[in-house]
Parts: C-alpha cells; sequence; structure tokens
C-alpha cells in the first residue's frame, strides 16, 4: 500500500470529515453536525460538477451522509466508528471501502454478482470504479483546457 499522493479538493473534503467526525467521537457534539453540513456541501458540489444527481461520485456522497445521520440513532452509534476508519484509509491510502460496496449494487455493475467480483472489487489496488475524487480532477482539467 501507499500513501494517497493526490490532493484534490475531494481529498481535502475527506480530509476535513475526517477531523469533525473524529472531534465529535471525542466529545465535541458539533462536530458531527458540521460533518453532515461538510458533506451536504459536497452532494451539491459533486452534483454541480457532474450535472448528474445519479453520479457514482454523488452516490457516495449520499450514501455517507445517509450513514452519518443513521449513527444519530443511539443504537447505530458505532456506525460513526467505521466511518471515522473507513475515511481515514480513504484519505491516508485512497481506499474507500464505501465506494467498492456501491460498486456492487445491481444499478452500477454490468456483470453478475460472484465470489471472484467481490475478491476483485474489495482487495485489487485500485476498484473496477473510477475514483470518488476524480470528478474533481476532470474539472480541473476542463478548466485548464477551456
Amino acid at each position: 500500500m501507499t500513501m494517497a499522493t493526490t490532493r484534490e479538493l475531494g481529498w481535502w473534503y475527506w480530509f476535513m470529515t475526517v477531523g469533525l467526525l473524529a472531534s465529535s467521537l471525542m466529545g465535541w457534539w458539533m462536530g458531527l453536525y458540521l460533518a453532515m453540513a461538510l458533506c451536504a456541501v459536497q452532494i451539491g458540489h459533486v452534483t454541480w460538477l457532474t450535472r448528474d444527481v445519479t453520479s457514482f461520485p454523488v452516490q457516495v456522497r449520499v450514501a455517507y451522509l445517509g450513514l452519518l445521520l443513521a449513527g444519530l440513532w443511539g443504537p447505530l452509534q458505532w456506525i460513526h466508528w467505521v466511518q471515522l476508519v473507513g475515511t481515514g484509509a480513504r484519505v491516508a491510502i485512497g481506499y474507500c471501502f464505501l465506494a467498492r460496496v456501491l460498486s456492487l449494487a445491481f444499478w452500477n455493475r454490468q456483470q453478475s454478482l460472484s465470489w471472484e467480483l467481490l475478491v476483485r472489487t474489495f482487495f485489487s489496488p485500485q476498484s473496477r470504479e473510477p475514483s470518488c475524487g476524480q470528478v474533481f480532477q476532470q474539472f480541473q482539467l476542463e478548466r485548464g483546457q477551456g
């Protein structure tokens, strides 16, 4: 595994989310609500960039916000710890477990679900789906050429 070297805007969004989520888990309750607000900003920004509310990067952010909301309910608060670990991995090495899970949803795949697909999805160095942050890199390229 190598450290994620791309520091596009998407990486910074997730970096700030990790900090806010960690601060909420350490006792600053406002951190969770700020993480939710930041996630909502990301959803709006990525929807604007992709011009597609059903795009994969939007799906990841909507699912993440949904998990943040689900964790507000007492019995599901452990979800926030899982999110902290997962988002930390996304920031540190670029591995996004949530994106890999979402890539297996029937609306995001074109092949049948199999053990081979599951193994390839979770254990390959790079997911078959484009990186969630790729939309920011593409936008920068388009701006630079336009």
